[in-house]
């Protein structure tokens, strides 16, 4: 626990997370973790349910968001050109959470326009990195943050699994709970960003 190491606890929101990923590794480390999102928790666990732009002046020490994808994703460029307002809203949301009171930021989002739109990222990582035999490109934006260091690099056992196994949220069947899925963090970047984060 952190505080057997004589760490000190963060007070550590994780935005737009219904999962409870995150939070719970942050959790386990001993710190005062807290989820938000305007769906329910999938996990029990600290979680408030609403819009977190409403919470980011509540004395955070650390903040992780997810801001949602739909409209920033490379993956869904084909359909940016009727939905212009809904990217710029998104975009916009995105800058507010890196504008928050909170001295240090990490926002995650799949490769696509906040590249060009908002600034390039500071760090690309993939699951493989951290454990998982599959591929899932993720930037980072970081504020007073270091790079996360790969805790477990698998990508050579990963290459030996089938196409459709270690691109296996490219290949997510359609259904109503894809989008969720596909935005759950993997667990092992979860614990990296706990152990490597929560000790600053």
């Amino acid at each position: 626990m952190v505080q057997e190491m004589g760490q000190r606890v963060l007070k550590v929101l994780i935005a737009c997370e219904f999962s409870g990923v995150v939070r719970n590794a942050f959790a386990t480390m001993g710190h005062d973790a807290w989820s938000c999102d305007l769906l329910d928790t999938k996990s029990p666990g600290n979680h408030i349910k609403g819009n977190v732009l409403d919470i980011l002046g509540d004395g955070w020490d650390l903040m992780i968001a997810h801001p949602p994808c739909t409209h920033l994703a490379s993956s869904g460029a084909r359909w940016f050109a009727g939905k212009k307002v809904e990217q710029e809203q998104a975009i916009e949301f995105v800058k507010a959470l890196w504008n928050a009171p909170i001295p240090r930021i990490a926002i995650e989002n799949p490769i696509g326009v906040l590249s060009s739109k908002f600034r390039k990222p500071d760090q690309i990582i993939q699951p493989f990195m951290f454990g998982h035999p599959e591929t899932k490109a993720t930037c980072l934006w970081l504020k007073n943050l270091p790079k996360l260091v790969p805790t477990k690099n698998v990508k050579e056992e990963m290459m030996a699994l089938p196409k459709k196994e270690r691109n296996r949220i490219h290949y997510m069947s359609p259904g109503p709970e894809r989008g969720m899925l596909r935005s759950v963090t993997y667990s092992g970047i979860a614990r990296a960003f706990a152990s490597q984060w929560g000790t600053i």
